[in-house]
């Protein structure tokens, strides 16, 4: 009996470690915002809400609203209505495409009626990224926020500013998410902003439904391969950036597809083992083991009809042999010629206990019946149970390789997109040159020359300069001899023809190339980076004069300023016999005693020279 129990308490935890989790719920609210009325419009945000959407859509997701182009009203509307959704939700999610500004370090989207003539109207006419975070904070296991905001804000250069040391920042500023299995993933980097490229959709929503729905994948490995993919397609400009955490366990967007189908798919499988070993025992023992373990459900049902059936055998069997002792007393009075009442009341006894017999007999066969229609029952339930688990795993199934096919397929229309491309330009340049403005022909060229590293700018369609220079470089480093002057055909064929990166990086002082990014040059302690990017030894600096010093050259100056005079030339001259000449040094002159000289400077009187 103590073997069957903890064989029951095994096989029970075993299926409940082996049962699989409970479908979650799901739920998003994707926003595009586009049509601003005071400053211009917003291509992609409308674009990339639709196609993001849409991937919430096919990754199942039980609810998904799509807003586009809200009001400050629409969007307070919007987020109240998702966050009574979200209570519900073991998952919630929130994608927003659209204008957003920081300000004093905190984050604000924008509704298209925003005017922000002053930094004060921030308060009023936009909506704080707290305010998002509230909306998703009931759901119980993830809390996702998608911000495809971090755009250059033309708000922000037309907004007097009432306080002048207000900051108003470049891009989003970075934020850290108080609540638990929180992720906030920013389009770029805090402080930095996001492109919107050159197709329909922004590069970074692009990414997003290319990785997001790949089943099993983890969403921090999701949003790094999406960080790679628009570092990669922005020239290394744009990176996408994740803040928040989450626990140990893989977080999918979509579960991982199923690999088997096993007796472990049903939920009830530890049960029912159990409950085919208590059929096999069949004691009064074992069933009542089994209803100790599992009190409660359809198998505790059954377990107490069999233990009903085991009763009314042991009162069927005492019955029998209730009967049997009373006719085997009623032979022997007769055998040994008892007096009459003695045999009158053996058989009384005994007719009354065959007549128990009877009845215990026939509420065996009605409990027999009873069991056994149970048992139909239950094996018509077990069959329905496996059914609905097998139609789910092969609804399951079809739903990941549905996703994997989409996936695949669009890959393969963008392959024969971009085949189908180069055959028409080498085949009918002609057609082609008639059907594109040079613009949109230089346009083309430019984005090429950009995907091989060889032009820093955006495509805008301006064979100007710079694009010259770019094709002069791609003619250097490929060995090719295009025109330069034009944005010819043959030279977007030739250009397309290179599959990777044809001009090496080019990276700012303080940083060198490794491989298609630019990494920072770190040099030991006591050595810097130079002009030519190499590391020099910091020179020592020489020793300047100190305080004391000053001091001392004042005290010298001093001195000598008080210092008598050393004996200079007068510039007088005496005059003689033999001329004149300038009186020596330490010499002066003094009247003599009358005589002359003849000398034509004494006259009157004779000057003498006297040297002390």
């Amino acid at each position: 009996m103590g073997a069957l129990r903890f064989l029951a308490l095994l096989l029970f935890a075993a299926s409940l470690g082996a049962a699989p989790a409970q479908a979650e719920r799901r739920v998003a609210l994707v926003i595009g915002n586009s049509a601003y009325k005071s400053v211009p419009r917003l291509a992609n945000p409308v674009n990339d809400a639709g196609l993001v959407g849409g991937m919430f859509k096919k990754a199942g997701f039980d609810f998904v609203d799509t807003k586009l182009d809200l009001s400050v009203v629409d969007m307070r509307k919007a987020l109240r209505e998702f966050g009574a959704k979200a209570r519900d939700a073991d998952v919630a999610v929130i994608y927003y495409a659209g204008h957003g500004i920081e300000l004093d370090g905190n984050n604000y989207l924008i509704p298209i009626d925003a005017a922000l003539e002053t930094d004060t109207d921030v308060f009023d006419e936009t909506f704080p990224l707290d305010r998002v975070l509230f909306a998703i904070e009931p759901a119980k296991q993830l809390r996702l926020v998608i911000l495809d905001a971090c755009r250059d804000n033309p708000f922000a250069k037309t907004m007097k500013r009432t306080v002048a040391s207000r900051a108003i920042g470049r891009g989003l500023a970075k934020i850290e998410p108080t609540s638990p299995n929180t992720m906030i993933a920013f389009a770029a980097k805090a402080g930095s902003t996001a492109s919107d490229g050159d197709s329909r959709n922004s590069p970074f929503s692009t990414a997003l439904v290319e990785r997001l729905p790949t089943p099993g994948l983890d969403l921090r490995k999701a949003f790094g391969f999406v960080r790679d993919d628009v570092l990669k397609n922005t020239g290394y400009k744009q990176e996408p950036y994740v803040y928040g955490s989450l626990g140990g366990d893989d977080v999918p967007l979509i579960p991982a597809k199923p690999t088997a189908v096993g007796p472990q798919a049903n939920p009830q499988d530890a049960i029912r083992r159990d409950y085919e070993l208590a059929l096999q025992l069949g004691s009064r023992e074992v069933w009542t083991a089994f209803l100790a373990q599992y009190p409660d459900g359809f198998y505790a049902s059954l377990a107490k009809g069999q233990l009903s059936r085991i009763g009314v055998e042991e009162a069927r069997a005492a019955a029998a042999e209730k009967a049997k002792q009373a006719e085997d007393e009623k032979t022997r009075l007769a055998t040994e010629r008892a007096n009459k009442a003695e045999q009158d009341k053996a058989a009384a006894a005994a007719k009354a206990a065959e007549n128990a017999k009877l009845a215990a007999e026939k509420a065996r066969q009605t409990e027999e019946t009873k069991a056994a229609a149970a048992e139909q029952r239950r094996k018509e339930a077990e069959a329905a149970v496996a059914k609905a688990l097998a139609d789910k795993l092969a609804a399951e199934t079809a739903f990941a390789d549905k996703i994997a096919s989409d996936v695949a397929a669009k890959q393969a229309a963008e392959k024969k997109e971009h085949g189908g491309e180069q055959k028409l330009a080498a085949v009918a340049p002609t057609a082609i040159q008639t059907s594109l403005s040079p613009q949109e022909k230089a346009k083309l060229l430019q984005s090429e020359l950009r995907r091989v590293g060889c032009l820093a700018i955006a495509a805008d369609g301006d064979w100007n300069a710079s694009s010259q220079r770019s094709l002069t470089m791609f003619n250097k480093y490929a060995s090719t001899n295009l025109d330069t002057k034009v944005a010819s055909f043959d030279a977007l064929d030739a250009v397309k023809s290179k599959p990777g990166r044809v001009c090496p990086l080019t990276c700012e002082r303080g940083f060198r190339a490794d491989g298609n990014a630019c990494i920072k040059i770190a040099c030991r302690i006591g050595f810097r980076v130079n002009d030519d990017n190499v590391c020099e030894r910091i020179p020592d600096r020489k020793p300047v004069g100190t305080r004391d010093d000053s001091k001392k050259r004042d005290e010298q100056r001093k001195q000598a300023e008080s210092a008598p005079a050393t004996p200079q030339a007068t510039g007088q001259i005496i005059c003689g016999m033999a001329g004149c000449r300038p009186v020596k040094k330490g010499c002066r002159l003094v009247r003599g005693n009358g005589q002359h000289t003849g000398g034509a400077l004494q006259v009157g009187a004779s000057n003498i020279e006297v040297c002390d």
